[in-house]
């Protein structure tokens, strides 16, 4: 089996982005598949977490995974492996390619920006002005709203010979802003002389902020999930707020509209960063992807119960 050799510091970690252009029909086959292949790299050392992001109509054509080791040397042995060669062999015929894969030497995409991957065919002996232009390019994207950052990857030899280019917005909105301008349009026909082409793919995850697992979950929780998760946080949320902060802010006279204001983000705040996180580990069996039908009519009861009894205590508060 041929040895990879990824570049970067072993301590520095690594992230390997993986596009696969499932065939029509074959979706959730591929799901199953893609849950086995999580499963096996749970068992391999230095494995931190996977993310799969499914297409989007209209804007990502292609199933993306982005799978993190804690190194280079965890994330080469896995590549090598006999077991990731095996589940490969089982997922071709779901297909339409073979998947294109990009190895990053540090953390690669993560947080709750939108980030394109884009990876380009440099041409030989062009790299200095390829990273010239790359340069022109990141002087235009940082005066566009929304801009977070821009990461340039060298090729890595064994696994893939194309330039990765990580570019990360706040939104969607903004990432397209840059994406469909005229400065970029006219900055792609600069690049012609040292570029053979390149693709771009767009790896998002709504909910990302509330609902990030520690063991490094494949996929998101179902939407379903999410909303009923979110409720059950959120409900006793606005309530403790409109009994207390409200309350005082009103009687102190301040406008209407202020106090909203001022109500929406203390519920925001204590959502983020106290209260989901407490869900997402409480209903961590629930939340994850591929739970047996039973277990998540369980878990959905046991939040209807939660509701119910939010609205007996505070139906006998609020009297």
């Amino acid at each position: 089996m041929k040895r990879h050799a990824i570049p970067g510091s072993d301590g520095d970690g690594a992230t390997v982005v993986i596009s696969s252009k499932v065939r029509e029909g074959g979706e959730e086959e591929y799901r199953r598949w893609q849950r086995r292949m999580t499963d096996a790299m749970h068992a391999f050392p230095g494995f931190e977490g996977a993310e799969v992001y499914p297409p989007i109509p209209g804007e990502q054509g292609s199933w993306v995974v982005v799978c993190r080791f804690s190194s280079a040397g965890r994330l080469t042995g896995w590549l090598d492996s006999e077991v990731r060669a095996r589940l490969l062999a089982e997922v071709r015929p779901l297909l339409e390619e073979p998947s294109a894969l990009e190895v990053l030497a540090g953390r690669g995409p993560g947080g709750d920006a939108v980030t394109a991957v884009i990876s380009h065919r440099v041409r030989p002996g062009r790299e200095r002005e390829f990273l010239r232009w790359q340069e022109e390019m990141r002087k235009a994207q940082e005066r566009f709203p929304g801009f977070l950052g821009v990461e340039t990857f060298e090729p890595v030899p064994g696994i893939q010979e194309h330039w990765v280019v990580l570019l990360r917005y706040d939104t969607r909105e903004h990432l397209d802003g840059w994406m469909d301008s005229a400065a970029r349009g006219r900055l792609l026909r600069d690049g012609r002389d040292c570029v053979l082409d390149f693709d771009v793919r767009t790896v998002r995850s709504a909910f990302s902020g509330w609902f990030r697992s520690d063991g490094g979950a494949q996929q998101g929780p179902p939407d379903w999930k999410q909303a009923m998760s979110v409720l059950l946080a959120l409900y006793p949320t606005v309530m403790v707020l409109n009994l207390t902060l409200v309350r005082v802010l009103l009687g102190a006279g301040w406008p209407v509209f202020l106090v909203l204001f001022a109500g929406n983000m203390a519920s925001v705040a204590l959502l983020t960063w106290a209260l989901m996180p407490l869900v997402n580990r409480a209903f961590a069996w629930w939340l994850r992807p591929g739970v047996a039908a039973r277990a998540s009519a369980a878990g959905a009861l046991v939040l209807v119960a939660g509701y119910a009894a939010c609205v007996a205590v505070f139906g006998l508060i609020a009297r």
